[in-house]
This record gives structure tokens, C-alpha cells and sequence, in this order.
């Protein structure tokens, strides 16, 4: 119970009893660092209903809670806030009570409640993954993983986007230039090797385009006319009729992409309980424009083509079925959609894991589904996110500038090794274990990095600063943690003892009312869907933590109590600080 909800009920009938008014919501928040108190009411709203002067109002309540709550000490008023000081008791009864909860701050799913569905990564097969996608799945990853722990079964899903022009263009490129290259005798990843020949086809698309264009073609028509760009679109044309040989080349490079992906999700971390793939999904939702047209949703046009008027919605008309009968984007995503829930039954909301460039797709998606009559359509979430840029400028992956994800993690690691041998800290340590906590590190700082930032803000990414050891960084909080280890394997004494102390050192008071806020912080990142909100609650916990230090011995006091109550209030931080990075998909080193 947070004190926000101890103190509710008794705050309510105080006004009831004082004032003969009856409120149902009370507003809290933080006291301020000048004030003495532990949370403050905001007495303001109540003027509204209350005719009196609020520091009068504040103190009328104030008396009521010291004399019939015992937990409330005593408070004080400033103005219009009331500040309320809690007893050292409640503080020590709330400890004892998490102290050996391995779980504390998650909640067990309800199996009776409605699971959700998130979907992320959802990359193309013509290329390894880069960037983007690093923020991409760090995002969806770890929102799944803050769901579940506010209490809800997840699924982990994406969608491969493996055909289209873009996939005939690194196989026709690979017939033309590959020479009978394989990852397994170029020494090539997979998703490399097939990256390689996008870029190669584009090379050569645009030699044929200077070419026609020096013989007198417009930018446009050579752009259409160029030969290898009709052999993609033939190639295309022969795939969806089902050529047995272009069926074969396709199957074998995507599995060669397929493999390198694995790779690169192991290293990063994530995970998926299934897999929707377009060439499967591509003719999903055709069925439901007809149900949509019977319902009178959706119209055909005089050419056959059939739309959705979403004008009144404050959005425009939208096609969902070409005027040959082919499906679009839209179309395909709303079979998906349909066709998830008929998978997972208990489904009854999704989370899209997507760029911003694509708010407006996610609109229409949702609105169109909702029209459609699913009930599930009022739970679905499109998280939106800002672009990754370096300071090098923007990716483009046809010409081969894009930051790949697998090199990225590599320079992590290097960066971190850099920066952890200019300290020099590890001359113990064996080769094996510097390599894992150089990458541990790494790692650590890439995602701190990039999931401390709200979701919808572009970042600008800068791999020296994520490694910096100080300020709020994944190094410095993993720090704290391994320093807290080192405490507790020099406590030559049992602490696993009730706490038996009665009185509250101010600094250790201050730690007790930051991992209070931690449960409450995990229902707010679900309800949020940001990982941003675990990420800075964690650096708080790091700094007062590191105040807490730099204020009180630990194993240095004399007080045999107060030596066991702080190792116990310097594990639980710990095992709180790996329990908020678990939810970042981000390790922590037992020594750094």
C-alpha cells in the first residue's frame, strides 16, 4: 500500500467529519526538498467546495490525521499545501514487509484477463538490421516486458516484411553479381551477405539511369526504362505467380537473413513467441472489405476500387482494396490484425512498436477496426517513436550508410573496454571475464541510452557519452549496483535478521520512500507504454542510494543493528536496481 492510498480513506472522512463534505479524490504529491514532510496534500481543489482560508483548511486536517492515524507524525502548512511527516514505524513495517520479496513491485498476471499483444522489430529481409531498429526493439521489448510485470500475460510477436520489389532486388542482384556466394564460403552473416547486393543493385540501377540519361532520356523515363529495374518487376510478377525457381532463391536467401537475425536479437537481447510473415499475410483482410462494404462501412467507386470515407473522423478517404482487386498496406493490416486474435483467443489489445512517420497509418487502422465492430479495436496502441540519429548525419540503407545494429553493439563493447582500461580497475580479472563485462557494459550503455528518452522524442546518439561512468548513464547506475555487491560480500555477519532497529537515519528514510515509489512506477510505464519512466526511476534510486552513502557508515558503524538494517537496505536497492534493468532488457555486473 502507498501512502497516497493509506492516507485517502482517512483524509476523506476528515473532510466528511470536519466540513460535511463528501470528495472522492484527493491530490498528492511529492514535499519539497526545503520543507520537512514525506508527501503533501494539495489543499487548493478544496476550496472549491470549502469556504475557508487554505492554511486554516490545512491545519484543521493536519490535526485530524496526527490524532487518528498513527503513522502521521505531524505536518505542517505552507500556504496551500499541506505537508505531512509519517513515523519512522511505518517506514521499518514496509521494509520488513519487501525486504525478502524477490518480487517485489511486479505483479502476477490475472490468466482471467485479457492478455496483449506487442509487436516490434518487423524488419525488411533485404538487409541486416541497423539502428532504427536497435531502438525499435529495445522499446518493444522492454514494454512487453513492463506489461507483464504490471500484471498481464504477453505475447511478443512481429511481422517480417519479406517480399516486394525491395527482396527481388537483392535476388536479382545476387543472380547477377554473387558469383555462387554463400554466407557459409564468404564468411558472411546472412543479413550481410543479402544487404550487400541491395546495395549492389542500386549501384547499377543508377549507372543504367546516368547511362539512359546521356542518350537523351528524362530522369523519369530512365528511372522505368532502366533494364535491371524491369527484370526486378519481372521477377516480382513471377514470384507471386509462383515460379517454382524464383520460389526456391527467395526461400533460401530469406533463410539466410533469417539466421543472421537470430544472431543479431540473441546479442541485443530480445525475444519473440511468434512470427507473421507478409508473404503469408498479404492477402489477409480481402475478405473483411466485402463485409465492410455489406455493413455499408466501406464504398466501391464507377473503377471498382474500394474506400473508406473517414472524413467525418477529422481524417480523409481512405483505399483498402485497388480497383484490379489487390490489396494495400492497410488491407493486409487489418487481415493481421483479425487474423492474431483468431490465433491468440484471449488477445484483447495490441501495442504496434513503429516509427511516427507512420501516426497516421495507425489512425486510420484503429478507426477503421473500430467501425468494424471488434471490441478489442478500443485497446490498441501504436508506439510511436522519434528517429535514431548520429552525429555523422542520417542512414540511408540503399547506399550502404546505414549503422548496422551488429556493429553498433561491437563498438559498444570496444568503447566500454576503452573507457574501462582508462580507469584501471580490472587488473584481477581474467580476459573471459573482462570480454563479458566489457560487453555487459556495452550493452548496457546502448540501452540506458536510447530507453531513457521518451519514446516519441527523436535522440541523437552519441556512443562516448552512453559509456560515461557519471551522470545518468547505464555505466554509472551499473556501477552503484556492483559497488552494493562489494558491500555485501565484505559483511562477514548474518543480515538476514527482522530489522531491529527504531529510529530512521534521514538519508535511510529518504531510500525507504524511493523504493516505495517502485510498483507504482511499473503501473505508470504500463499504462504510459514507457520505458523512460523505469529508466529515470532507477537513476533516482542510484543517486540517493549514492547519498545515502556518502552520509552514513555502513559497515563502518559501531551499532551492530544499524549495520545489519543498512547492508539489508543496501540489498534490497540492489535487487531493485536489477529488477528495474531486467525490465530494460539490460544486465548488471556482480563487479566492476
Amino acid at each position: 500500500m502507498t501512502l497516497s492510498q493509506l492516507l485517502s480513506p482517512s483524509i476523506e472522512k476528515a473532510i466528511q467529519s470536519l466540513f460535511d463534505v463528501a470528495i472522492d479524490k484527493i491530490e498528492f504529491q511529492s514535499t519539497r526538498k526545503e520543507f520537512e514532510g514525506d508527501i503533501t496534500m494539495v489543499i487548493f481543489p478544496l476550496l472549491k467546495v470549502i469556504k475557508s482560508n487554505p492554511v486554516e483548511l490545512g491545519n484543521k486536517i493536519g490535526t485530524y490525521l496526527v490524532e487518528n492515524i498513527s503513522e502521521v507524525k505531524t505536518f505542517n502548512v505552507v500556504s496551500g499545501f499541506l505537508n505531512i511527516v509519517i513515523s519512522d514505524e511505518y517506514y521499518l513495517k514496509f521494509f520488513n514487509e519487501i525486504k525478502d520479496n524477490a518480487k517485489f513491485g511486479f505483479v502476477t498476471p490475472n490468466p482471467n484477463e485479457a492478455a496483449v499483444m506487442v509487436e516490434y522489430s518487423s524488419p525488411n529481409t533485404n538487409k541486416p538490421l541497423h539502428l532504427g531498429h536497435v531502438r525499435n526493439n529495445l522499446l518493444g521489448y522492454s514494454v512487453a516486458e513492463i506489461i507483464k510485470a504490471s500484471g498481464k500475460k504477453v505475447y511478443k510477436t512481429q511481422i517480417i516484411n519479406d517480399r516486394g520489389i525491395h527482396i527481388c532486388k537483392s535476388m536479382l542482384a545476387w543472380q547477377k553479381f554473387g558469383n555462387g556466394q554463400t554466407p557459409g564460403n564468404s564468411g558472411l552473416k546472412g543479413d550481410k551477405l543479402v544487404g550487400n547486393f541491395y546495395v549492389a543493385f542500386d549501384k547499377a540501377y543508377k549507372e543504367e539511369i546516368a547511362q539512359l540519361m546521356s542518350e537523351g532520356k528524362s530522369e523519369d523515363e530512365a528511372k522505368k526504362q532502366a533494364p535491371i529495374i524491369l527484370e526486378a518487376q519481372e521477377m516480382l510478377l513471377k514470384w507471386e505467380a509462383g515460379d517454382a525457381e524464383v520460389i526456391s532463391l527467395w526461400k533460401t536467401m530469406n533463410q539466410w537473413v533469417y539466421d543472421g537475425f537470430a544472431i543479431t536479437y540473441k546479442n541485443l537481447g530480445v525475444d519473440f513467441d511468434s512470427y507473421y510473415y507478409e508473404s503469408n499475410t498479404y492477402l489477409l483482410g480481402k475478405d473483411v472489405v466485402q463485409i465492410g462494404l455489406e455493413k455499408g462501412i466501406f464504398e466501391k467507386d464507377p473503377d471498382g476500387s474500394v474506400w473508406i470515407d473517414l472524413t467525418p473522423d477529422g481524417l480523409d478517404r481512405k483505399i483498402v482494396l485497388r480497383s484490379d482487386g489487390t490489396a494495400v498496406y492497410m488491407t493486409q493490416d487489418i487481415g493481421t490484425a483479425i487474423q492474431r486474435v483468431k490465433d491468440f483467443p484471449d488477445v484483447g489489445g495490441m501495442v504496434y512498436t513503429v516509427g511516427n512517420e507512420q501516426d497516421y497509418h495507425f489512425k486510420v487502422l484503429f478507426l477503421i477496426l473500430k467501425k468494424l465492430g471488434f471490441e478489442w479495436s478500443k485497446n490498441l496502441f501504436h508506439l510511436s517513436y522519434g528517429m535514431v540519429d548520429l552525429p555523422s548525419g542520417k542512414m540511408k540503407s540503399r547506399e550502404g550508410t546505414v549503422v548496422d545494429a551488429d556493429d553498433l553493439m561491437n563498438e559498444m563493447t570496444e568503447t566500454a573496454q576503452k573507457i574501462s582500461e582508462d580507469l584501471g580497475k580490472l587488473e584481477s580479472y581474467s580476459a573471459e571475464e573482462k570480454a563479458k563485462l566489457y560487453n555487459t557494459i556495452g550493452l548496457g550503455a546502448l540501452k540506458y541510452y536510447i530507453l531513457k528518452v521518451d519514446p516519441k522524442k527523436r535522440i541523437l546518439f552519441d556512443p562516448e557519452e552512453s559509456v560515461d561512468f557519471a551522470g545518468n548513464t547505464g555505466p554509472f547506475i551499473q556501477y552503484t549496483y556492483a559497488r552494493i555487491q562489494s558491500i555485501i560480500r565484505k559483511a562477514n555477519f548474518d543480515f538476514s535478521a527482522k530489522t531491529a532497529i527504531e529510529t530512521l537515519h534521514e538519508k535511510e528514510k529518504e531510500l525507504l520512500k524511493q523504493l516505495e515509489l517502485f510498483p507504482e512506477v511499473i503501473q505508470n510505464a504500463a499504462q504510459n507504454h514507457s520505458p523512460a519512466l523505469i529508466a529515470n526511476y532507477t537513476y533516482d534510486l542510484v543517486r540517493e542510494y549514492n547519498s545515502f552513502y556518502q552520509a552514513v557508515p555502513i559497515l563502518g558503524s559501531n551499532v551492530q543493528n544499524e549495520k545489519i538494517f543498512r547492508v539489508q537496505l543496501s540489498k534490497k536497492v540492489a535487487d531493485t536496481i536489477a529488477a528495474a534493468f531486467q525490465l530494460l532488457g539490460i544486465q548488471v555486473p556482480e563487479r566492476m
